[in-house]
């Protein structure tokens, strides 16, 4: 399955999520996916093995003309996901590097300096999400 059900919304929720993120600071696919409680009509570890993929899914298919901080979104080894030395890859790193995020010499970040612990309480009850799983 390539897209989640209801796929519009489970999007809009990712973008939403992503909106969150301050400058300087990075997500993973798999920590945005944390956030996202599992429908009533999927099983949990389902939704844990998908969400991470559906999040990928969602930042591709960002809007174009929205103000939605796509480089932001990194994978869960610290490292940009797009191919090295693509086109995609350097234009995330070079978006990053202006937002004073550091890469190592193996193009990772630090996680301990620059991982995002997620949007505040009130923000996570408001729009029904659950709080983050941290980012190691």
């Amino acid at each position: 399955m390539f897209n989640p059900p209801d796929a519009q919304t489970f999007f809009e929720t990712v973008w939403d999520i992503v909106l969150q993120i301050p400058p300087g600071k990075v997500s993973s696919y798999g920590q945005i996916a944390s956030m996202i409680p599992p429908r009533a009509d999927m099983e949990p570890e389902r939704m844990r093995n998908l969400a991470p993929r559906w999040v990928g899914t969602a930042m591709r298919k960002t809007p174009r003309g929205k103000s939605i901080p796509w480089q932001r979104v990194i994978n869960s080894q610290g490292s940009i996901s797009f191919p090295a030395g693509s086109p995609q890859a350097e234009e995330q790193r070079r978006l990053l590097e202006m937002e004073g995020v550091e890469f190592d010499d193996r193009g990772k970040v630090d996680f301990a300096l620059v991982a995002w612990h997620g949007p505040d309480d009130a923000y996570l009850r408001r729009q029904g999400l659950l709080p983050p799983r941290p980012l190691k």
